[in-house]
């Protein structure tokens, strides 16, 4: 017998693509540079962009090397899978903090190969490999709130 599970209304029609390259970037800048994942993404079919809390102002090396590591984790054709669990046995190292207060005692859990994941009900691909190219389109640094802003776009 199959569990129905009641989950969070969502009101946004996210592009897969897109959205889960948002996790891969996510655990990327987590990865490279020791920050949390973004709070503030604007997710698009066309074009996005995402900032981060960063301690310095990425080199133009190390901007190279967030594309660079980004579509060398799409081409090795990860399996995008989903696991429903109680907020009660949540694996270590999941944040829920950016879930909404009234998120409801079963969370959808998002993994992406052994690489990331997280609490999210959106849509996304079923492996790396349908995401396309990643194309880092210009990135921008505010100093005074050590926040980093890449935008980018998905090529197919």
């Amino acid at each position: 017998m199959e569990e129905e599970f009641q989950l969070n209304a969502h009101n946004k029609e996210e592009f897969p693509p897109a959205h889960t390259a948002e996790h891969l970037l996510n655990q990327t800048m987590i990865r490279m540079f020791g920050c949390e994942r973004s709070s503030n993404a604007h997710i698009e079919r066309k074009k996005s962009k995402i900032s981060y809390i960063l301690d310095h102002k990425p080199t133009r090396q190390e901007e190279k090397e967030i594309e660079r590591r980004m579509n060398e984790l799409i081409d090795e054709d990860m399996p995008v899978r989903f696991e429903f669990v109680d907020r009660n046995n949540i694996p270590e190292g999941v944040v829920l903090d950016k879930l909404p207060e009234d998120a409801s005692e079963t969370i959808r859990l998002v993994y992406i190969g052994d690489y990331d994941v997280c609490p999210c009900i959106g849509k996304h691909v079923r492996s790396t490999s349908q995401i396309g190219c990643f194309e880092m389109l210009g990135t921008n640094w505010d100093e005074m709130k050590r926040s980093f802003r890449i935008r980018f776009k998905i090529v197919q």
